[in-house]
């Protein structure tokens, strides 16, 4: 197998999440439905299976882009991710992992240019499956579960009406944020975005 001409120019965007129809829509998914809208800005689609990953991928003002969806379940998202960085020869600085956070408030993002996994299942296997923790990461904000709902439930349900309501221009603002990332570099992505979608700081 011949592989595709690797320069610092290549990136590959990881969107986390739990293949099937059944969690298309709930708030763990939220790294899915990312690179699904990156891929419409991008105007191409995910149309092949590789390295357990649906994958595609586009240029963009000069660079390649590989998007990413890993099709393992969440807990073995590095299994993918691993074998695409591995494969595409992608220095850990041009991948960025897009996942959720309870941590962080619904309508936050939050681009880190490194750290540990903040409990996050898929992050935790990235990081085991590249012995670093050194990459990028966005973080998208779903709140805490209310009352005593456990997080494990909480994040498998789909986001109220209300927070749905808000997702798209929540998730144009994470594609905004990527682009940004890939054009320019990770610190003014962060100046940039690191927010609350409303543009007041935190």
């Amino acid at each position: 197998m011949n592989t595709a001409p690797v320069t610092s120019t290549t990136y590959l965007i990881a969107g986390l999440g739990n293949p099937g129809r059944e969690y298309r829509d709930s708030r763990h998914n939220i790294g899915f439905m990312l690179v699904n809208r990156l891929a419409e800005r991008l105007d191409v689609t995910f149309s092949r299976m590789e390295s357990k990953a649906l994958v595609t991928k586009a240029k963009y003002q000069g660079r390649s882009i590989i998007l990413a969806k890993p099709q393992t379940f969440m807990n073995l998202s590095g299994q993918a991710v691993g074998s695409l960085v591995k494969f595409y020869k992608i220095p850990f600085e041009n991948l960025m992992v897009v996942h959720d956070d309870v941590d962080l408030a619904f309508g936050r993002i939050r681009i880190r240019p490194t750290g540990g996994s903040a409990g996050q299942k898929g992050v935790v296997s990235i990081i085991d499956q590249l012995g670093t923790q050194d990459f990028p990461r966005l973080r998208f904000g779903i709140g805490r579960p209310p009352g005593s709902q456990g997080a494990a439930s909480y994040v498998l349900r789909d986001f109220s009406r209300d927070d749905a309501d808000f997702l798209p221009p929540l998730l144009d603002r994470g594609v905004d944020a990527v682009i940004t990332y890939i054009t320019e570099d990770l610190a003014t992505a962060m100046n940039r975005f690191n927010s609350k979608i409303n543009g007041d700081v935190e």
